[in-house]
């Protein structure tokens, strides 16, 4: 198989580069696709590469060519043009924030992976060398990609990462084809493109806050508020989370209610640094809750209680059989962080939860779903 070659890689430096090099694409022809960025000290990534793969050529893309180009936003949006990406992600987040767009038709390989029997959440370079018989070796993962000029090391890192994209989407559809699962996976990687290109709104980051499910309602009404402000004040400011206050301080004054910054530097460990430089805004998000009209709240989910806990590992040990039956991982099937809230839903409503029965989950589920259906009518 031919090796990644950078020095025959299209260095794309403005935007009417990249449109051109697009244009002379084959209409429809599929495009491999990866980006590399930084995100350590900014709340929103950095780009610093986007690497694109199609008819037999590479291009590397400068971020300032891709944020001009207007082919490359109609290229990502557009739901009939193939685009091939490996755990596409944070690839969609970032293409999301930084561009604007809502990326569809991407089909990601390492769902692909999964439905072909590899695994869940197989890493690139181990799949290259499982099915093509090619070792990328470490890799440049950990690399400074904002610097200039790129290391040749770094150089082949990121050809290598779209260079083997179509080798890969050919050997892993035909297995997947061979197993049934092609409409399962295009549903899959269709839905993990939607949720990816949708930002979670600030409003709703409480709910992460799983451990602060013992608050009172009204006290969680007050971390919402305090995680809607966090939210914001990030994207104002491009900091991580924990830069501008972390989540147990949150969760602190959730539960002290502080009117005061002598009361709010009272709060535990609470950074001095914080009540200094957001002491009054935090002060004032408290205020408008406690003095505002009340409002409906969604609560922070509780643990499972011990019923709950007993149907869970009953659909869970009936899924693990089905998925181990279709050569699937049960991750693939129904992961923990979907299938808690679907079975105390279920328990709730007596009734199958619609992620089991729904789409290629529901063909795949078919032959237990008597057995499903008896765990929610006890």
């Amino acid at each position: 198989m031919e090796q990644p070659n950078p020095d025959q890689a299209a260095w794309l430096d403005t935007p009417q580069q990249l449109d051109d090099w697009l244009a002379a694409l084959p209409p429809e022809y599929p495009v491999g696709m990866d980006s590399e960025f930084e995100r350590v000290t900014t709340f929103h990534a950095i780009p610093g590469l986007v690497q694109l793969a199609a008819a037999g050529g590479t291009a590397l893309v400068e971020p300032r060519a891709a944020e001009g180009s207007g082919a490359l936003r109609r290229l990502l949006e557009d739901p009939e043009r193939p685009k091939h990406l490996y755990a596409m992600s944070e690839d969609i987040e970032l293409f999301r924030d930084w561009l604007g767009v809502r990326v569809r038709g991407a089909l990601d390989l390492q769902l692909a992976a999964a439905f072909a029997g590899h695994g869940m959440s197989v890493g690139y370079a181990r799949l290259v060398e499982s099915c093509l018989g090619v070792a990328l070796g470490k890799g440049e993962t950990r690399s400074d990609w904002l610097a200039r000029p790129l290391s040749d090391a770094q150089l082949y890192y990121a050809v290598a990462d779209v260079h083997y994209l179509r080798p890969l989407h050919e050997q892993l559809m035909e297995q997947v084809t061979a197993r049934g699962f092609q409409e399962a996976l295009a549903e899959e990687s269709r839905t993990w493109c939607e949720r990816q290109s949708v930002a979670d709104a600030p409003e709703s980051y409480y709910l992460r806050l799983t451990g602060a499910w013992r608050l009172r309602p009204g006290n969680q009404a007050v971390l919402r508020a305090l995680c809607a402000w966090r939210e914001h004040r990030c994207r104002e400011l491009d900091r991580p989370r924990g830069r501008v206050i972390e989540d147990r301080f949150l969760i602190r004054l959730a539960e002290a209610v502080p009117r005061s910054r002598k009361a709010l530097a009272a709060i535990e460990d609470m950074p001095s640094g914080v009540v200094r430089r957001e002491g009054d805004a935090l002060l004032a998000v408290i205020s408008e809750v406690v003095e505002g009209p009340e409002q409906s709240l969604e609560p922070i989910p509780a643990p499972l209680t011990r019923s709950e806990k007993n149907h869970y590992r009953n659909v869970k040990r009936i899924l693990a059989e089905q998925a181990e039956s279709l050569g699937l991982p049960l991750e693939l099937i129904a992961s923990r962080r979907y299938l808690e809230p679907a079975v105390r839903t279920g328990l709730r409503e007596g009734r199958l939860p619609e992620l089991l029965t729904q789409g290629w989950r529901g063909r795949a589920l078919a032959p237990r779903r008597e057995e499903l259906e008896a765990c929610f009518h006890e």
